[in-house]
């Protein structure tokens, strides 16, 4: 579920991102499927008018006015590097000023472009690292080859039993990528590039079968919360990519003759004893390129030795180590406490339905909020969905992911209409209006109970305040059911009963709530521009607001011209929920925003001392978060005027 909706998101992003000049792919944990604690996103970015080629002679398939041509130089490289030299002249800007001259060429120097294109990040490795809103990132900048690398040819030739050739075929015709670091000893250090191939392994992950995909799993707790416990940054020198590259020699070498999950704990110690070797003899073979060995720059001399040392220890208390993980602890101790039960690692084993759907929905919400809306985008994004929905090869998950999408870009769609057209004449208005409501009434049909917050926002901002208030208290209605979801607060019976076996568009509709997503390029009310100004300035393209607080603070805006002591009370009641609400309506993550509304709510209807009050509170939240700090320190300066 976790991969299609990944995948759907993918789809529809990279048509636009083409059509932009760059393609983009979500890689890493979470493009293979996993949701563990404290892991990024990890994306990759390349311009697909660039092209990287092993030989002139593969120079013939591009037209070279359109394409800027790169050629690999791996004469003077290790194994797995290369220079990258233009055979013609680059327009794009990053790449020219990333430009050295040597021998008579210009060459693409991995470290300036790296630093060009990580300027408003910390760089990580290859990678720009970064916060967005609460969510770590690595964004790697590189470029694509369409060629599979000679130097790794001997990897097909090896593809006996796994993966499959199809999967094989699929993996050589698309190619690698050049990431922006060069090798530690290598004679160019600066200016080399390193093969990818995170394409390729994200189709291996999800060649894997249940029980090895878990035993991938088990390898990076054992990273995580045994091998890197209280080790500081600098000192780690194991990573996930070594967990990862264990378990695909383990399985294409036929190690193990039976993955199945009576056997999980003996697939799990063999890759664990593989890893044990490779420090042992300070040797890790690249799985596509085993003469690049990954350890050379690393893992040697005394390092290598104490962590030999480490590991054996490990080694010498046997399975019983596991008891160190946190993760695994409990349900290992579990079963030695109650003989009778059994960890269940059989992927025939369903979880709830309840618990199935509140994943599946927070994953949706997730990645729905991911989706760079703008004024120039969502036309295209409109033109990729229409294609994709006549597609008879997309999943369940598929559709469901492609469905809030869709009401995710008929939104935005209708407030940029109206931000084109307000200031048009009577005619041209009324006619994007009507066209603005109709998106609007559908994106409602498709998506969730919250996403009616927007045709409220849309009758408040048209200053038709009464229809705006009729909508919120049909919306408080439906909210109020006691078998609505929202995160992962639900009432599993109430739930059950409600909505048990019906279809998940269905759910989604009638029973499911989420936060309610802001583009900051796109103006919905107006008093909250300056926290998406704000927002803007720290990189971060939506602003996620409660639905709930959203709610509130319509009503009390409607009110404010309707009814000024109703919006007094609405005022009092949306104070009422921030001070008593424990992580119930309010996640802790969105307490400064809900603070920040608070303010505006009672600034607006005549409570400056109140607001001030608001405003603090908003900047002392835990974590601090930067995003709406601009915002908020220039409602206080307002207050003191």
């Amino acid at each position: 579920m976790r991969r299609d909706v990944v995948d759907i998101w993918d789809m529809v992003e990279n048509p636009v991102k083409t059509r932009e000049g760059i393609n983009v792919n979500l890689s890493g944990s979470q493009g293979e499927g996993f949701r563990l604690e404290g892991s990024d996103i990890d994306a990759m970015f390349w311009p697909n008018n660039h092209r990287v080629i092993w030989e002139l002679s593969q120079s013939q398939y591009y037209n070279t006015h359109r394409q800027t041509l790169i050629l690999c130089d791996c004469s003077d490289s290790p194994p797995g590097f290369t220079l990258l030299y233009l055979l013609s002249p680059s327009m794009n800007r990053q790449v020219q000023r990333a430009c050295i001259r040597m021998n008579n060429r210009h060459y693409v120097s991995s470290s300036k472009y790296r630093q060009i294109m990580c300027l408003d990040s910390t760089q990580h490795g290859p990678c720009a690292s970064g916060t967005i809103g609460t969510q770590d990132y690595d964004h790697a900048y590189c470029f694509v080859c369409d060629f599979w690398p000679p130097s790794a040819s001997s990897w097909i030739d090896r593809c006996h039993s796994w993966p499959q050739p199809h999967i094989v075929d699929d993996i050589v015709k698309n190619g690698c990528h050049f990431v922006a670091i060069g090798h530690k000893l290598g004679s160019h250090e600066d200016h080399e590039w390193r093969m990818s191939f995170s394409l390729a392994e994200k189709k291996l992950v999800c060649a894997m079968n249940h029980c090895q995909f878990l035993t991938y799993g088990l390898l990076k707790f054992l990273l995580t919360e045994i091998i890197n416990n209280g080790v500081g940054d600098d000192d780690k020198l194991l990573c996930s990519y070594h967990m990862k590259t264990a378990v695909f020699w383990v399985i294409q070498q036929n190690t193990i003759p039976h993955w199945c999950p009576q056997n999980l704990l003996g697939g799990f110690w063999v890759c664990f004893k593989l890893i044990l070797k490779w420090v042992y003899e300070g040797v890790c073979p690249n799985f596509f390129i085993p003469e690049n060995n990954m350890f050379l720059s690393k893992i040697h001399g005394e390092a290598q030795h104490q962590l030999f040392i480490r590991l054996y220890g490990l080694y010498e208390k046997g399975l019983a180590f596991l008891l160190h993980s946190p993760s695994i602890r409990f349900f290992i101790i579990n079963v030695l406490h109650n003989p009778r039960l059994s960890i269940c690692t059989d992927e025939h084993t369903l979880i709830s339905e309840t618990k199935f759907d509140v994943n599946m929905f927070s994953e949706i919400q997730c990645y729905a909020s991911l989706l760079r809306l703008n004024p120039q985008s969502c036309m295209r994004f409109l033109d990729t969905i229409e294609q994709m929905i006549s597609s008879p090869f997309l999943t369940q998950n598929q559709v469901l992911m492609l469905q809030k999408l869709t009401a995710n870009v008929l939104q935005s769609t209708a407030f940029i209409l109206h931000m084109k057209t307000c200031a048009h004449k009577n005619k041209l208005r009324y006619r994007a209006e009507k066209i603005s409501f109709y998106m609007l009434k559908l994106a409602a049909k498709l998506g969730y109970i919250t996403d009616m917050l927007y045709i409220a926002m849309y009758y408040y901002r048209t200053l038709r305040y009464m229809e705006a208030l009729s909508i919120i208290e049909m919306i408080k209605v439906k909210l109020a059911q006691p078998y609505v979801m929202y995160g992962d607060h639900v009432d599993t019976v109430m739930y059950t009963e409600a909505v048990g076996g019906q279809s998940w568009s269905t759910k989604m509709r009638q029973a499911i709530a989420g936060e309610v997503i802001l583009y900051n390029k796109i103006h919905y009310i107006s008093e909250l521009i300056p926290e998406q100004q704000s927002a803007l300035l720290n990189n971060l393209f939506v602003l996620i607001v409660p639905p709930f607080i959203l709610l509130y603070m319509l009503q009390i805006l409607c009110y404010r011209h309707v009814d000024t002591m109703r919006a007094k009370t609405a005022v009092d009641d949306l104070q009422t929920l921030i001070h008593y609400d424990h992580d119930q309506l309010i996640s802790l993550d969105y307490r400064d925003i809900s603070w920040q509304i608070l303010g505006i709510c009672q600034q607006v209807t005549g409570n400056p001392q109140a607001a001030l009050y608001s405003y603090q509170q908003s900047l002392r939240q835990d974590p601090p978060n930067e995003i709406l700090q601009t915002a908020t320190e220039m409602r206080i300066h307002e207050l003191y005027r």
